[in-house]
């Protein structure tokens, strides 16, 4: 398959053509047009609703936020990245990555990628290049609807894992066929994919991703990454899922964001040679301290998500830092001063990357710009510090949180946090209405 300047060419024989764009949980959306009409979409000929960006999980239409406005249309351009093969499709198809536009042509906000620039360039304002790189966990299953997801089988031994064996060369050599068509697969896509391991739970790996210096080229690479992984999977008749947390008594997945910040002469500001960073980079650690709290559920944005905060799991339940401390909300990696930069470690696999991207890059701007001062680091386990404020470890908190954070309101447009709130409405109420059979098995007969 050839492209030229981001367009698949005839040559390729390529059939149809997916537009489609990120929703506010990070789904893609959109249309399949037939190949020859890649022309008008490369040229933003091709209409999608505003609505398809909000609607729930489920992908049912938020009512709120899809017939106020009649579900008008907007324009969906190219956002520069090249259209991609599909894998696991009958005809060859590729997926051309758009944002959506309004008839004037301004951003539509409701668009996670538009949140993500509008954040960007405030950086830029100030003379400043965030290079942001992520790591993504997921876990390899055996799944079949209705049934509790299982082990993978060892592809060479044929006998199915039955252990957590956390950084295991032998689990990476039996899934080293999966591992070679996921690089591959990236390499295509210019996805910079760097180092994988196998993570702590049963079937669990981390592949990480290199860093750029183009938070929108890093959160692209993110949502096409996991694409790329669950396509490699489906071939191997396997299931990749980056819910936070498939499995109650396993280590949940997790969506590490590393950011440092370049001036103008591509120095980096967070490094004064020292061990401990600079000021800049304290008032950093500072802002994404003061409004970690509200940003939640932008860190984890389902009912899922909050099973993953549990003590002892590496993934922090409270506002932390320190210095290579693995059980800090924000660490602060060790290693050549150069390249000192935030590790953030809250988010869950299962968030929408521009959002989370969004709310570490939000963050960050708010401690600099307010010049905060960051409390001590914290050294030890933060886990069995009293004093230390925690997350909102329940769905509906975080909802409540970031629906009446004055924070957010000065962090985020207000099509975003609108469209938002709706959504996670119409979600928890959904569940809200659900009973479980654990429900019935505990309460039916004996109340």
């Amino acid at each position: 398959m050839t492209t030229t300047n981001g367009t698949i060419t005839s040559a390729s024989k390529t059939e149809y053509v997916y537009v489609a764009a990120g929703d506010i949980n990070g789904l893609l959306r959109g249309k399949r047009i037939p190949f020859n009409q890649m022309d008008k979409a490369q040229a933003g000929g091709i209409r999608l609703p505003l609505s398809i960006l909000g609607v729930d999980i489920w992908g049912a239409d938020v009512i709120e936020s899809s017939q106020c406005n009649g579900d008008i249309d907007a324009i969906a351009r190219p956002t520069g990245r090249a259209a991609y093969p599909l894998l696991n499709t009958s005809a060859a198809s590729s997926l051309l990555p758009v944002w959506l536009y309004t008839e004037d042509n301004e951003p539509y906000y409701g668009d996670a990628r538009h949140v993500l620039d509008y954040i960007s360039k405030k950086f830029k304002a100030l003379g400043l290049t965030p290079v942001m790189a992520t790591e993504l966990e997921f876990y390899l299953v055996d799944y079949t609807e209705g049934e509790t997801p299982k082990p993978p089988i060892r592809p060479k031994s044929g006998l199915r894992l039955n252990k957590t064996s956390i950084l295991s060369i032998n689990d990476l050599l039996q899934f080293d066929e999966f591992l070679d068509e996921v690089y591959a697969q990236c390499e295509k896509l210019d996805i910079p994919v760097d180092a994988a391991l196998a993570e702590n739970g049963c079937g669990q790996f981390e592949i990480n991703l290199l860093h750029v210096d183009d938070p929108l080229k890093a959160a692209d690479d993110a949502i096409l990454f996991k694409q790329v992984v669950k396509a490699v999977a489906a071939r191997r008749k396997l299931t990749a899922t980056f819910m936070a947390k498939p499995f109650g008594l396993q280590s949940g997945n997790g969506f590490h964001v590393h950011c440092s910040l370049l001036d103008k002469d591509g120095n980096n500001v967070f490094d004064d040679g020292s061990a401990e960073g600079s000021d800049i980079l304290r008032h950093a650690v500072a802002g994404l301290l003061k409004t970690m709290s509200d940003c939640t559920l932008l860190f984890a944005p389902h009912v899922n998500s909050y099973r993953r905060f549990a003590p002892g799991t590496l993934a922090p339940n409270n506002v932390s830092w320190g210095y290579e401390n693995r059980t800090a909300a924000v660490r602060i990696p060790g290693g050549d001063p150069r390249a000192r930069r935030i590790e953030h470690r809250v988010s869950g696999a299962d968030a929408n990357p521009y959002l989370v991207c969004s709310a570490v890059l939000a963050g960050m701007l708010y401690g600099i710009e307010n010049k905060l001062e960051a409390p001590d680091p914290i050294n030890s386990i933060t886990y069995n510090e009293e004093d230390l404020k925690t997350l909102p470890l329940d769905w509906l908190s975080a909802i409540r949180q970031f629906e009446n954070s004055d924070v957010i309101d000065a962090l985020f447009p207000s099509e975003m946090i609108e469209l938002l709130i709706a959504v996670k409405k119409q979600e928890a109420m959904r569940f809200a209405q659900q009973v479980t059979n654990l429900e019935y098995l505990t309460y039916l007969q004996d109340v």
